[in-house]
């Protein structure tokens, strides 16, 4: 048993967290979360700790933590006994050792997506000079002897360099490359060292974040790395982690430390997979949303989680990647795209980039699907956009079984009248069920009949006439209807089922969606079918079923072949402004042409959202 200690003041616990190995001491009564978030220790949560979403999980190995009645709900009586608890409910009253399970940082993301061709036009470029020494008849400043070499570009020098300029010149015989972005003189290099011009491309997700690595020469990507948001410890959705700033000062802070950490990781993580010196990387596009933005800048986000949600800047310019806490060349840019509003941040405006919503006559529909879902309709002259609040049921984030899309997640469902079949992301033993496992498993439970229009499992006894050999998987856990997909034998420790609660939750999230694309179709005086084209953009829309998602409602009833997976859009816009500057001007223009639609403020919203619970017959 662990020591017990009591200092002068407040009685404090001492908490040892495995397999971190890490001590820390807390004020007696706190959380096992709060005391883990404080210390920087990772514990799996989709709610940031508030009790709803059981997926803070640990092991009280040594020590006495009561059973609490959320606990009941998350574990079996043989998982009580052995100790699991939810961090959130389990209250540090003495010493503890407390076993964490590792948290997934590498879930299963889109790299690539659906974009456009551009012309190769990078902002940065190189010069190698061989300049003339200095004399007595040629007293020239360095700086005039640089900038009069490259005599076809007017060029402002960035004020950094002032310091190292003579020391460069001097020390390589003045044979130097000259780096510039835009009009700016940014860097004065030893040599030769025109083959070296790297970018990085990030999409800053709330959940996933992913960097490219771009050669500017060539145009091509070096490396591509994902990893999870370091903040999810703090909530699954903005609103969570907005609500933390609100509620503890202190959190802002380590927000923006944990987004800085995510952004340093995966740049080391491409940057060596691609041979390359991370001062050679001299510029990086980031795409996110305006929440996620705000809080890497490490602005106050607390104007955009109440009414009227007003940001702090559409369009923050002037920035440097260190001011997102990128280690790369330290004068080295960043372009940060803009943001329309609060909830269709700069991520939309890349995406819209890449799919060339402005350019296309088509009448096409955006819909990038998560805890906010953002949708942008284009009938080839008008654009406009309106922000969903689907909620964390597409991320498995409030499901039952719930897990991220990672290696032993159910990520595809496929039921017969006699078998059900799934695929297991890593094909191992299923742990869980991610988010396109569920619109799956819920699409084939409708069309089979199990669920009906309301969402309601059918009775045993109609299950038992019409698809007996399913029928036994109809049950109940804990008092509450559910469909098991894999049944607890053999490696599989429990079972692995859909239940009623799930179907609500997947229900309320595509009803929000639903009633979001409905009312900008509204809007331009559309109807459903006149839709061309439905680009399902980011990591779900990827991996998620075209016909999933109409048998369910998500999306418009139309021909499958219209139902496009567009990938990591907004990755790929991203890309598209580092290597074409002219690309950042059409950015801009998208900020200004589409209008926004605020679903809140909308007197038919309700009504249009209940319409749109039931499932399509």
């Amino acid at each position: 048993m662990l020591e017990h200690e009591i200092e002068n003041g407040p009685s404090r616990v001492r908490l040892r967290f495995t397999p971190s190995d890490k001590d820390v001491r807390v004020p007696a009564g706190v959380s096992v979360f709060d005391a883990a978030s404080w210390n920087g220790i990772a514990i799996d949560s989709t709610c940031g700790g508030h009790g709803t979403c059981k997926k803070c999980k640990i092991r009280v190995v040594e020590g006495n933590v009561p059973v609490q009645r959320l606990d009941g709900r998350a574990f079996d009586t043989e998982q009580l006994r052995q100790g699991w608890r939810l961090a959130c409910t389990a209250l540090a009253n003495e010493d503890l050792l407390i076993e964490v399970p590792p948290l997934t940082t590498r879930p299963k993301a889109a790299t690539v997506g659906v974009g456009r061709q551009v012309i190769l036009r990078p902002a940065v470029q190189k010069r190698y000079l061989e300049l003339e020494s200095p004399s007595l008849s040629d007293q020239r400043s360095d700086v005039d002897r640089v900038l009069q070499a490259i005599d076809d570009l007017e060029l402002r020098v960035d004020p950094g360099l002032l310091r190292e300029i003579g020391g460069v010149l001097r020390g390589n015989s003045f044979a130097v490359t000259a780096v510039i972005v835009d009009d700016e003189l940014i860097a004065v290099e030893p040599g030769d060292t025109t083959p070296a011009q790297y970018a990085l491309a990030f999409d800053l997700g709330t959940t996933t974040v992913v960097a490219t690595l771009l050669d500017l020469i060539t145009g091509t990507p070096v490396a591509v790395h994902s990893m999870l948001n370091k903040q999810q410890p703090f909530g699954a959705d903005v609103i969570s982690r907005i609500s933390a700033t609100m509620l503890d000062p202190s959190a802002l802070g380590r927000l923006q430390a944990l987004a800085h950490e995510t952004l340093n990781e995966l740049t080391a993580d491409a940057c060596a997979e691609g041979g390359v010196l991370p001062e050679n990387v001299y510029e990086v596009a980031l795409a996110g949303n305006a929440t996620m933005v705000a809080l890497a800048l490490g602005i106050d986000p607390e104007p955009m989680g109440v009414a009227p949600f007003v940001l702090v800047s559409h369009a923050p310019s002037g920035m440097l990647a260190k001011d997102l806490g990128i280690q790369v060349h330290p004068r080295a840019r960043a372009v940060i795209f803009p943001a329309l509003g609060a909830y269709v941040g700069g991520d939309i405006i890349a995406g819209a980039l890449a799919t060339g919503m402005d350019r296309d006559k088509r009448l096409r529909l955006f819909i990038d699907i998560g805890t906010n879902c953002e949708i942008v309709l284009s009938d080839g002259d008008r654009l406009v956009a309106t922000a969903a609040p689907a909620g964390p049921a597409f991320e498995a984030g409030s499901i039952r079984c719930g897990v991220r899309a990672a290696s032993g997640a159910i990520e595809v469902v496929r039921l017969t009248e006699s078998s059900v079949e799934i695929e297991v992301i890593g094909q191992t033993t299923p742990v869980g069920i991610c988010g396109s496992g569920l619109v799956d498993a819920v699409s084939e439970l409708t069309r089979l009949g199990l669920l009906d229009s309301s969402g309601r499992f059918v009775s045993s006894e109609v299950a038992a006439e019409r698809w007996p050999h399913l029928a036994e998987r109809l049950s109940e856990v804990a008092g509450e209807r559910v469909f098991i997909l894999a049944p607890a034998e053999g490696e599989v420790d429990r079972p692995i089922f859909v239940s009623q609660r799930d179907v609500r939750e997947l229900q309320f999230a595509k009803a929000a969606i639903s009633t979001g694309w409905t009312l900008l179709l509204a809007e331009l005086g559309l109807d459903p079918s006149d839709v061309q084209q439905v680009l399902l953009a980011g990591s779900f829309g990827t991996y998620l079923s075209p016909i999933s998602a109409i048998r369910i409602g998500l999306v418009p009833k139309l021909p499958v072949m219209r139902i496009v997976s567009a990938g990591n859009v907004a990755g790929e816009g991203a890309k598209m402004v580092l290597l074409s500057a002219p690309e950042r001007h059409g950015a801009a223009a998208l900020l200004t042409e589409i209008r926004y639609v605020e679903l809140s403020d909308r007197t038919d919203f309700n009504d249009r959202f209940v319409e749109q619970l039931a499932f399509p017959s």
